[in-house]
């Protein structure tokens, strides 16, 4: 198991920008050609292409060079945290403040007394309205921290506490002084990216914990980190889909953004994106005619994280269908349908696991505690493909930092490794 290479890959992937850029990264060194998402498509067969779609999502794919099945493997790019609002500069107690909103399910109290930066998308003055500039940046070093209230002024904190998230969550950035103007934020950004404070116009821009990941424990068996939920996921899908020898068929590997949203964005698993992507993939080659078949005959992974078994909280896991750290990675149900999948989905990968050595768990929500969802359901009903949701177990999940057992990977990359094969 290549832990350095996950651990590198978390590193790099600080937004959902960054995670996409970081994919592009291993697939341009693989020898993937990249195409436009607006652009007519030629491809050939017994090459891989990816596309960026809207920055922060990607969707890659190999075409073999012989008719086979169509084998579709999904993951998010994004993950909960912060992101900062327009005009973001607030002042206060002598200290300068940004006003930021959180974003998805996070953990709020996991995010205090941590070092924190600032990484994401910035839209710069172009020659056309309509084609601005777009850079990237990542400040790539402790800048912000939001300090927690002294344990004197809040006797009762180790009872629980309920944060503000308007008031109580805002991020320290700076000590007021004359020097500070009233365009600090915007005038630091500019000085990160070497360009005029004007022409900057706007940004989609992520607070992330600026620490590093680890690997933890007497028997180096974890990993402490912040943005396993889904880094993982997309790690594995790259690393599957890059070490698969595909002869047949077409494999996509497409990794969506705003999943801790809901995906209901252009750019998201409930939206035409990944419809439209086959589309021009069957066009491109020449079999339109196909398509339909192809999809109804295919097969979908939903990769995301699940919920490991919790030593300490062994009361809130399934009686019968809690996933351990370190026992492979997890086959997700739920009656419900917030996890994709049916009883010959389930077959099917576990077939495919026994064939790869790669140790599997099924991971059931208790019946009175409502579970999570993640995309693979949208994917699924768009398309009318059937799937099955899986992931590595993690404890902590949403937290500004996770934890898993470096184990669970392997497994998961080896099963879609062979998924993909």
């Amino acid at each position: 198991m290549n832990t350095e290479g996950l651990l590198t890959f978390i590193k790099e992937s600080t937004s959902p920008y960054h995670t996409a850029a970081a994919s592009e990264r291993l697939l341009k060194a693989a020898g993937f050609s990249e195409l436009d998402w607006g652009s007519e498509w030629r491809l050939e067969t017994g090459k891989g292409y990816f596309v960026r779609v809207f920055g922060s999502a990607l969707m890659a794919f190999r075409v073999g060079r012989k008719k086979g099945m169509l084998r579709i493997a999904a993951a998010h790019t994004d993950f909960p945290g912060f992101r900062v609002k327009p005009s973001p500069d607030m002042k206060e107690g002598g200290c300068l403040m940004l006003n930021v909103e959180p974003y998805g399910g996070l953990i709020q109290s996991s995010w205090l007394d941590r070092p924190l930066s600032i990484a994401g998308s910035v839209a710069l003055r172009g020659e056309n309205a309509f084609h601005p500039v777009t850079r990237y940046v990542d400040f790539g070093r402790p800048i912000l921290t939001i300090p927690r209230l002294a344990i004197h002024m809040d006797r009762k904190v180790n009872d629980g506490e309920k944060l503000n998230r308007q008031t109580e969550m805002l991020p320290l950035a700076a000590l007021d002084g004359e020097e500070i103007s009233k365009e600090f934020f915007i005038e630091q950004l500019a000085g990160e990216l070497d360009c005029r404070s004007d022409d900057i116009l706007s940004y989609d821009l992520t607070v992330y914990a600026c620490e590093e990941p680890c690997v933890l424990g007497f028997d180096r068996a974890f990993i402490s980190a912040p943005r396993l939920d889904n880094l993982t996921s997309v790690k594995a899908c790259m690393d599957a889909l890059l070490d698969a020898k595909t002869e047949s068929g077409i494999t996509v590997a497409a990794m969506f953004d705003n999943e801790e949203v809901g995906s209901r964005t252009k750019q998201g698993a409930n939206s035409a994106v990944l419809d439209e992507l086959l589309r021009k993939i069957y066009e491109s080659l020449g079999r339109e005619n196909e398509r339909s078949q192809d999809i109804a005959q295919g097969f979908l992974l939903s990769v995301d994280v699940a919920h490991g078994w919790h030593p300490n909280y062994s009361g809130k896991a399934d009686p019968t269908n809690r996933p351990k750290l370190g026992g492979g990675f997890a086959i997700k149900q739920a009656a419900s349908q917030s996890y994709v999948g049916d009883a010959e989905a389930q077959a099917v990968v576990k077939a495919l696991a026994d064939e790869a050595f790669a140790p599997y768990q099924t991971y059931v929500n208790r019946s009175d505690i409502p579970g999570g969802s993640t995309l693979g359901s949208m994917v699924s009903a768009n398309l009318c493909l059937r799937g099955q949701d899986i992931g590595v177990p993690i404890l902590a999940m949403h937290s500004a930092r996770e934890f898993m057992a470096a184990a669970d990977q392997e497994a998961l990359t080896d099963l879609i490794t062979k998924f993909f094969a």
